[in-house]
Parts: C-alpha cells; sequence; structure tokens
C-alpha cells in the first residue's frame, strides 16, 4: 500500500477538484483552441520535473514519463512517443497515470526500468498507477539530519553482480533559509550540501542485505555538491568503468570520474561538466538529471527536469576532452500544444499589445521572463498563439536574483518571478510595462516601439519623491541588506505593481505593497516636466481589520491599513493583484491572490481611505502552495470582465460570470 505521505498528495491532489482535462463550472484550464497543425510547444508540467525516461508503453521507442509533485498538477505523466527513432520527437500532450512523487528516480535493471523512492520500490507501476509500494529498507533517512533531497537508484556499484543502493542527499542545515547577509550583501550562512551515499548490497538481488549507508569520497573528503545531487552512475568517459554525474539545486553538473576500476571505484575530484568556454548549465534550476541513451548510439546521454516543469535533452557528443565528456546544450522537449502555459507561479496581465483591437495576454513567471501570448483572432475563448519571450533590443529580457538579489538567499540565483502591470506609464500613449520582482525594486520598460510594433527599452527605475530627512535614505523592507538610491521604490519582493489611474485625475498611480507589507497608495503628480510619484499612503482598510500572509489567511488584525503581508523577510510579499470595477458599480474593487482568489469589493472612500469588503475565494479550487496571480478579461466583449488566474503550475484558470453572477 501507499506510504501515508504519499496518500496525501494523492489526496490532496483529488481535492484541487479538477479532472484531468474535463471541463466544467467554475475555475478551468485555459487550452490552445482550433486546429495546431504542426505547432509545438515546450513539453511541461506544473512545479519542478522528475523525468523518468522509459518505453512506458513497450512499443520500442522511449516516452517521457515526468512526476510532478506540486499543486494543483500534482501527479505522474506519461508523453507518448507517437512513433519513430526521432531524437527530439513531438510527443502527445500528458496523460495522468498516477500521483506524483518528490524524490523519485528510475533505475535501469537488466533493461527495464524500476522506480524507487525513499526506502522502498514502487512495484508493477504500469498496471497500478504508482500505487503498491514494497519496502527495500528499514530507514528512509539515512542521513543523520533533515534532508530536503532523498534520491534512491539501484546500481551495481562494484560489478560484483548484486545491486547496491545509492542515496543523493539534500542537507541545509548551515544554509538555513532566508535572511542572512550582512550589510554587504554577503551570504553569512553555510552552503547548502549534497551528498551521495553508498550501501553495499552484501547479499544477492533476490535477498539483498545492505551494509551501513557510507559516504562516497574523494580521497579523504566526501562527495559534496550544492545541493540535491540526483547521482547518475554510468560509463561517461567510455573506459569500462563507472564514474559519476551529479546535479545540484542549482543549474550545473558536477562530473566525478572514477580513476580506480569497475570493481574498486576511487574518484578524482569533481569538475563542473562544460560547453565551450563556459559551464553547461540549465535555463532555470533545482534540475533533475537522469542518464540515459537516449538518442541509442551508444553514449550516456542526460534527460533533465527544470524547476518550471520542463524537460531538456542534453546530449553526449561521444567526445571526451582532457578527461571531461562533451555534452551539448540543453534543448527542450516539445509537445503537441493543449494546455496554455508559461513556466511556474504564471502571472499574467490582459492587454491589447499589440494594436489589433483584441486582449493578448503577457506574463512573468519563476525565471524572470516576460512572455507575449498573441490573441490571434478575438474569439470567445481565443485562439492564443505559444508565448513568445519579450526582448530589450536584441536580447531576451530577464530578471535573476544572482548571488545576493534575493532574501532567500544564493541558492535562489536563477530566479526572476517576475510580474508587473501595463499602462501608459510616460504618458506617450504606448502602453509600457511596470515591474517588480525577486529583487524589490520597482522599474518601468519604456515602449519606444510604435502601438502596433511595442519595444521595450531597459529598465528604469520609477521616480518617487520622497520627504527625506538630511541624510536619510528611501525606505526599504528592514531585511534589505543594500540601500535604494534616492527616488527609487524598494517594496516588499514579488509583489504586483499595480499601475492603474485611482485618483481619476487622469494620471497612472501605483497601487501595490509598500516596504511593510500594508497596501499602498502612491499617487502621481507633475514636477515641472516630470512626472512623479508622491510617498505611498495607507489608503486602504478592510472591513474586520485583517492582517494576512501570503496565501491570504488572515493572521491578525490591523487598524492602521490593509496589511496584505504581515510576514517578514522570505514570507513577506509574494501578493498578486489586480484592480477592476468588478461588480460595475464604479468603484476600483480589487482582485488578490489566495487558494484561488478572493474578490475584495470596494465600498467607498472616506476621509481619503477606502474601506473594502472581503468576499471570499471565488471558487473551492486549490490553485496554491506558493501564490496565484489574477487578471481580468472580455473575450466577449460584453463590458463584464471575467477572472483569469495564473497559477502555481504556470498553467491559466479561466472564471466565466453567468449572467446571475454579475
Amino acid at each position: 500500500m501507499i506510504r501515508t505521505a504519499y496518500l496525501q498528495l494523492l489526496v490532496a491532489a483529488a481535492a484541487t477538484g479538477i479532472a484531468p482535462w474535463a471541463d466544467g463550472e467554475g475555475l478551468e484550464r485555459l487550452r490552445y483552441r482550433g486546429d495546431v497543425g504542426e505547432l509545438s510547444v515546450d513539453l511541461g508540467v506544473g512545479l519542478w520535473a522528475w523525468p523518468l525516461p522509459m518505453d512506458y508503453d513497450r512499443d520500442g521507442d522511449d516516452d517521457l514519463v515526468v512526476s510532478c509533485p506540486d499543486v494543483p498538477f500534482n501527479g505522474t505523466y506519461f508523453f507518448e512517443n507517437p512513433g519513430g527513432a526521432a531524437k527530439l520527437p513531438r510527443f502527445k500532450p500528458p496523460v495522468r497515470i498516477g500521483p506524483g512523487f518528490h524524490d523519485i528516480q528510475p533505475s535501469d535493471v537488466d533493461g527495464d526500468v524500476r522506480l524507487l523512492v525513499p526506502g522502498h520500490e514502487l512495484i508493477d507501476f504500469r498496471e497500478n498507477g504508482l500505487s503498491e509500494e514494497r519496502k527495500i529498507h528499514a530507514v528512509e533517512n539515512i542521513h543523520p539530519t533533515k534532508v530536503r533531497a532523498n534520491q534512491w537508484r539501484l546500481v551495481d556499484y562494484d560489478g560484483d553482480g548484486a545491486r547496491d543502493l545509492v542515496v543523493g542527499v539534500g542537507d541545509w542545515t548551515e544554509y538555513g533559509w532566508d535572511n542572512a547577509f550582512n550589510a554587504a550583501g554577503e551570504w553569512t550562512n553555510g552552503p547548502l550540501h549534497g551528498y551521495v551515499y553508498l550501501l553495499l548490497n552484501r547479499g544477492t538481488n533476490e535477498r539483498p542485505s545492505y551494509a551501513d549507508p557510507e559516504k562516497l569520497q574523494v580521497g579523504d573528503r566526501a562527495i559534496d555538491v550544492y545541493g540535491g545531487p540526483t547521482p547518475n552512475f554510468g560509463d561517461f568517459d567510455g573506459d569500462g568503468d563507472l564514474d559519476l554525474v551529479c546535479g545540484e539545486f542549482l543549474d550545473g553538473f558536477n562530473y566525478f570520474a572514477n580513476i580506480g576500476s569497475r570493481t574498486a571505484p576511487a574518484y578524482a575530484a569533481g569538475r563542473r561538466l562544460r560547453h565551450g568556454e563556459g559551464p553547461l548549465a540549465m535555463d532555470l534550476q533545482m534540475i533533475i538529471p537522469i542518464a540515459i541513451d537516449w538518442d541509442r548510439d551508444g553514449d550516456l546521454d542526460l534527460v533533465v527536469g527544470d524547476e518550471d516543469g520542463r524537460v531538456a535533452l542534453v546530449e553526449h557528443t561521444g567526445k571526451v576532452v582532457d578527461g571531461l565528456p562533451q555534452f551539448l546544450p540543453p534543448v527542450y522537449f516539445q509537445q503537441e500544444p493543449e494546455l496554455v502555459k508559461f513556466g511556474a507561479l504564471a502571472t499574467p496581465v490582459s492587454f491589447d499589445w499589440d494594436g489589433d483591437g483584441d486582449e493578448d495576454l503577457l506574463c512573468g513567471n519563476t525565471a524572470g521572463y516576460i512572455g507575449f501570448i498573441e490573441n490571434l483572432d478575438g474569439g470567445n475563448p481565443p485562439r492564443l498563439a505559444p508565448p513568445v519571450r519579450l526582448k530589450v533590443g536584441d536580447e531576451i529580457f530577464r530578471v535573476q536574483a544572482g548571488p545576493n538579489g534575493s532574501i532567500q538567499g544564493p541558492c535562489e540565483a536563477k530566479w526572476g518571478y517576475t510580474t508587473f502591470s501595463i499602462a501608459d506609464w510616460d504618458g506617450d500613449g504606448l502602453p509600457d510595462v511596470v515591474l517588480n520582482s525577486i529583487l524589490g525594486r520597482v522599474a518601468w520598460l519604456q515602449n519606444i516601439g510604435t502601438r502596433t510594433a511595442p519595444q521595450l527599452a531597459a529598465p528604469e527605475p520609477v521616480d518617487v519623491a520622497w520627504e527625506l530627512e538630511s541624510n536619510s535614505t528611501p525606505p526599504k523592507p528592514a531585511w534589505t541588506w543594500w540601500t535604494p538610491a534616492p527616488g527609487e521604490l524598494a517594496p516588499e519582493w514579488r509583489t504586483t505593481p499595480v499601475a492603474v489611474d485611482w485618483t481619476g485625475d487622469g494620471l497612472c498611480d501605483l497601487v501595490m505593497l509598500d516596504h511593510e507589507g500594508y497596501l499602498a497608495l502612491y499617487e502621481r503628480f507633475r514636477d515641472g516636466d516630470r512626472l512623479r510619484l508622491k510617498p505611498g499612503r495607507r489608503a486602504f482598510r478592510l472591513e474586520g481589520d485583517g492582517a494576512f500572509d501570503g496565501n491570504h489567511q488572515q493572521v491578525g488584525t490591523d487598524a492602521t491599513g490593509l496589511r496584505l503581508n504581515a510576514g517578514t523577510a522570505g514570507k513577506s510579499g509574494r501578493r498578486k493583484l489586480c484592480v477592476v470595477d468588478w461588480n460595475r458599480d464604479g468603484k476600483l474593487d480589487l482582485i488578490v491572490n489566495s487558494a484561488n482568489a478572493n474578490v475584495l469589493l470596494n465600498l467607498g472612500e472616506r476621509d481619503g481611505v477606502t474601506m473594502f469588503r472581503d468576499l471570499g475565494p471565488v471558487d473551492e479550487l486549490k490553485l496554491a502552495g506558493h501564490d496565484t496571480s489574477p487578471t481580468t478579461v472580455d473575450w466577449n466583449n460584453d463590458g463584464v470582465r471575467e477572472l483569469l488566474l495564473g497559477a502555481e503550475d504556470g498553467h491559466f484558470y479561466y472564471l466565466d460570470r453567468p449572467p446571475e453572477k454579475r
């Protein structure tokens, strides 16, 4: 039977209320519409891809099975290879075959695939939907402390014919979690650790008897990579023994050459796999590499999952240079279009970006891109094009935290968490982008193109006329290590900057969380020939004076303003919102992220403060472990805005509003 933790995951997935690919009342996933022909999109599941490449349907070609442990797309999915020996086939859309798992790993045993989770093997998984398992070890966590990766695989480590166990472990004990930068932006906690344990089988394959776990060594030191190691043993250099390739929590690959023998392995110091002049790296992070001869040319390639649910082929060239196997850069697998998706934690904005009279979608995501999803026909629902990443000049625009841009530390270097509004920020008649991100720095990207052919300039800080005493600096969150420049706006991270004419004076104001998590109005004014923002004013209140966390769960009360996030450091910010006259009474309402989304109804203004009533979630469906992101659309052009949510899984969820609910 399934162990308790996995049963809970299965129940949680069922609790989302989404039958796979089913339409119905309430929130529905947005799909590609019309004849897609030979159109392809990135193959993907929800947040975090755990690839299990195998010939799942036993038809002679390799398919992709991918497990996704998160909500709302929890599950293990089968992407069918439609046939042939193509290195990069166009896969069929995913079919859910079972629950999703953290730490699931495949092992090639005598030409067949066996699936392991911590301390257990999933048996007869094709027949029972990954629902039955057999214990293979008495202890699920062999490491002395709590782990963030626990990756078990079978391999005949020492060539004696008996299959041993190897376990990749991610240890975050020294790292902690967040808020450990000093005033110079240096991380004062320790690094992530990623160890590889060996449990030698002193018995037989039929009656295994495993020795106590021991860390694999390089000389007198344990093999140690930067978090989640995902160990892969194989003959990567073609000399007949088993080398080791590990991933990490970030984006790179670590190669440990076997300088011993097939029966007495010993490892050289780890080296980064490289391509050309730089390290071989994935587009995102939290990578999960699996070694397999995917193209069946006699050498071991890597099939690699990314944090945003995509899966890539990292092909072995067959060459070894200076003892280092040579791989090509990742190429992301493609599938037939079905569900519209843009990475993970999608943050959509509905706007006619190309000026052709219909509403397109623009969207941010964890990777820090801005995607343009063109409305091709103005239908209801529209026929949408695959996402295209926007550029600044000739370069794709991307925000990344780097070594010290995330309050949660250097392990988040590849994330960007772009969230934004589209508005005519400079008053020239062209739509611009007003942006926040993982950095917690509000900037705008000017449209220097035309109304029908937008082009973006490099981001510039918005301009706030702070009223500061001598030698003081603009406000910032207490945990932000850097000092904002004069005029810069440094609010909490990962929260939407809503550019809207809130005051009705024809100028574009800014409504967003301030540096302490209160919803604030930054009113626009003219200062000579400049458009500037006044300092933020906590001009919003809620009936009941609720104070909330990042998922809109009430954590207290606050009578001084609408505190949309009372959390600190890494738990701060994270609020996504949009402004719309939801009930068409002439007043601007708020829609904020929650388990799905909550409508905050505008009850009117008094003494410069607007009071809201929380109408609660719009649906029973749980879309978020982290957060959703709301926007509104009017695809049927009836003047009534419907709700569209970007979700954690990178998909979009649409809520129609029948006449009785308008």
